[in-house]
């Protein structure tokens, strides 16, 4: 099982790792693309990048880790990447066993495992990054099907907890994903936005701890069920889950 977060504007600065190697990361398959894309963002002036990535002056840090994300010293992804639902996950209470179950999305290096080692970089999936040539595509133009067929290599059961935009770069049609609901005291039902990444933080973390791997949606929800959670599987035909907090 490899259970896909999303990822988070918000990451933490320094690291201890060597400088950025895509030689390591997970998924090699994406390297030309992550390349590629590098390249066009390194480039780019820091004002332009500015304008491009639409950051405020005092996000001005973050358009000068990028112009040094081939040399800035790396950390393990799941503990790059901060936020609500990092908080939930609590990575450093996990084991080696339960962090490999474990990738996250990226608008700049696709996919990679949680003990990836990656710099600090600002790069958001809705990002219309400009190549040499001027042009402007979409990161979605620009992944294409290399996401989509790297997940698809993936040897048993995906669990898909990116967010749409992150999973419009690659979808997996037989990934099990997750959306979360809160029950009104009318009965009637509201979808979680605010609060949407914690919950799915304590579903990757449950899923990642359990003893045996999930082989389809119904054995997620079982896992789930057992740590108390309220979930419920969708028809037949779809993978999506419902998780009712």
């Amino acid at each position: 099982m490899l259970i896909v977060l999303p990822p988070s504007e918000t990451k933490a600065f320094g690291g201890h790792g060597p400088a950025l190697s895509a030689a390591s990361l997970t998924f090699p398959e994406l390297n030309d693309t992550r390349h590629a894309i590098a390249t066009d963002l390194v480039a780019l002036s820091p004002d332009r990048m500015q304008e491009v990535l639409e950051l405020s002056d005092r996000l001005r840090p973050e358009v000068e880790a990028n112009h040094s994300l081939r040399e800035s010293p790396t950390m393990p992804a799941i503990h790059r990447y901060t936020g609500v639902l990092y908080d939930a996950l609590d990575a450093a209470t996990l084991s080696d066993a339960a962090l490999s179950r474990l990738a996250i999305g990226s608008a700049l290096f696709g996919v990679v495992g949680a003990a990836d080692l990656i710099p600090h970089y600002r790069l958001s999936g809705s990002t219309k990054l400009p190549t040499a040539d001027g042009a402007t595509p979409t990161m979605k133009a620009r992944w294409g099907t290399a996401i989509t067929e790297a997940l698809a290599s993936v040897d048993g059961l995906v669990v898909d907890l990116r967010s749409g935009a992150y999973q419009q770069l690659g979808k997996l049609a037989d990934a099990v994903t997750v959306r979360v609901e809160s029950l009104r005291a009318d009965g009637t039902r509201k979808v979680v936005s605010h609060f949407n990444k914690f919950y799915k933080g304590q579903l990757a973390r449950v899923l990642a701890q359990a003893d045996k791997a999930p082989v389809d949606a119904t054995g997620v929800a079982e896992i789930a069920r057992q740590a108390g959670m309220t979930v419920e599987e969708g028809t037949a035909k779809t993978e999506t889950l419902t998780l009712v907090v």
